[in-house]
């Protein structure tokens, strides 16, 4: 993200914040995986919003109108010894010349230097409640102000949580990030699309997962957005099925829920197809049938309606859907008021995405589901997970089908960012044929 971005976020966030107040943004810590190995880092998505700063261990401040600078970045110090064993850091002076910090200090002073920052500050914004330890922290600096009022200190009298404002200001993404987030889907619909070509009787689960991720990687996205799932037949059923160790079956479905991240940011991806590149009858049925839902659901992801909207569509046409099949009985009205369609299919039929697969904002305001905006991107992904139960015909029993695109809402409805990657089951089958 360019330095004018960041400089436009902080902004807004400066003024969010008011005049009196100040916001303290911990970024993410090295984590061990097991004894001296530690988990790839990536950085906060909040904190890389904000700042840029790539670094673990890093502390932001935002105090508004402050005339020493209203951006305080305290980060781990340049160390050439450690540096030769962990690579480059950017240090204080990195952190004014390169991610343009107003002010930088080494963190090992944020203790010291935090009460000065908050006298005579309020409210203060920091993530409450999302690490106990750093809560404790901030407490503790309040602490010391507190303690000084009688020489004239002013303590914060007011907090609240930063994510209140900040995710808020993430929900609406910018051109630029909609660029970022258009390339990500781009090189994620590439990669269903190799797979729809490669995948073969014989091959593992493991193989169709191996090669999404080389595929985004020779490219430049060498970080997924989440795990894979490549669940063949009935893993499909399970809906966060992660082993991808089974051998693909001939006359199976396999479901690829993938996506990549592209200068974090996420895209998320899920089609279904046939190992063996023909549907059967009974797969092909539900798979239409999901394939309506989405249909549906998307057309209702425009400015204006609400956010449960697209999910009320997708449930309208899987529900009425179902008792054609006669898998459910009664009227569609009634049976979604009783929510019997969850026995197929137990989740909503979408999310934001961003910078988090999962992204920020909240999904009601005002106890209303809050309404669809310009510059908002979910997904749209409805599903059928059939058991193995006597109300379902054994025909259509452990078939799994889950149709998930990335939309972005636009002025004058929505743009199908993952659209690159086939849903209809004849392209389907046509391009499997292609291989």
């Amino acid at each position: 993200m360019s330095v004018t971005d960041l400089r436009r976020r902080r902004r807004a966030l400066l003024k969010a914040i008011g005049p009196d107040g100040i916001a303290i943004l911990p970024g993410a810590r090295e984590v061990i995986r097991n004894r001296d190995v530690h988990y790839p880092f990536r950085q906060a998505s909040d904190f890389t919003y904000l700042t840029g700063f790539p670094e673990p261990d890093a502390v932001a401040v935002f105090a508004p109108g402050r005339k020493e600078g209203e951006f305080v970045l305290f980060c781990r110090p340049r160390d050439p010894e450690r540096e030769q064993w962990d690579g480059y850091r950017a240090g204080v002076e990195g952190a004014v010349a390169t991610y343009q910090a107003d002010q930088a200090h080494p963190l090992s002073e944020l203790d010291s230097r935090m009460p000065g920052l908050l006298d005579g500050r309020t409210p203060v914004l920091f993530p409450i409640g999302a690490d106990p330890a750093f809560d404790a922290r901030v407490f503790g600096w309040v602490k010391q102000v507190r303690a000084n009022v009688r020489t004239g200190a002013v303590a914060p009298e007011t907090f609240v949580t930063l994510e209140a404002v900040l995710h808020e200001q993430r929900l609406k993404k910018s051109a630029a990030e909609v660029k970022l987030m258009r390339q990500a889907a781009r090189l994620s619909a590439a990669g269903h699309c190799r797979l729809m070509q490669r995948c073969r009787p014989g091959l593992g689960e493991a193989d169709l997962e191996t090669e999404f991720i080389h595929h985004c990687a020779a490219r430049g996205a060498r970080v997924q957005a989440y795990p894979p799932i490549v669940a063949g037949g009935a893993h499909a059923c399970v809906l966060h099925y992660v082993e991808n160790d089974a051998p693909l079956k001939d006359g199976d479905l396999v479901l690829v829920d993938a996506g990549c991240e592209w200068h974090g940011y996420a895209s998320d991806i899920t089609r279904t197809f046939p190992v063996n590149g023909r549907f059967s009858a009974p797969q092909r049925e539900l798979y239409q049938l999901v394939l309506a839902a989405q249909r549906a659901a998307i057309a209702k992801a425009r400015p204006g309606n609400r956010w449960n909207e697209p999910h009320e569509a997708a449930l309208k046409v899987l529900t009425k859907g179902l008792i054609r099949l006669g898998i459910l009985e009664g009227k569609s009205a009634q049976l979604i008021k009783d929510e019997a369609y969850k026995a197929y299919y137990m989740h909503r039929t979408g999310h934001w995405l961003g910078m988090d697969v999962h992204d920020v904002g909240h999904y009601k305001r005002h106890g209303e589901w809050r309404l669809l905006t310009p510059g908002m991107v979910l997904t749209v992904e409805p599903g059928l997970y059939m058991p193995a139960t006597d109300a379902v015909p054994e025909a259509y029993r452990l078939i799994g089908i889950r149709i998930e695109d990335d939309v972005l809402i636009t002025a004058g409805g929505n743009e199908v960012l993952s659209a690159a990657v086939p849903t209809d089951p004849d392209a389907i089958e046509a391009l499997m044929g292609s291989r």
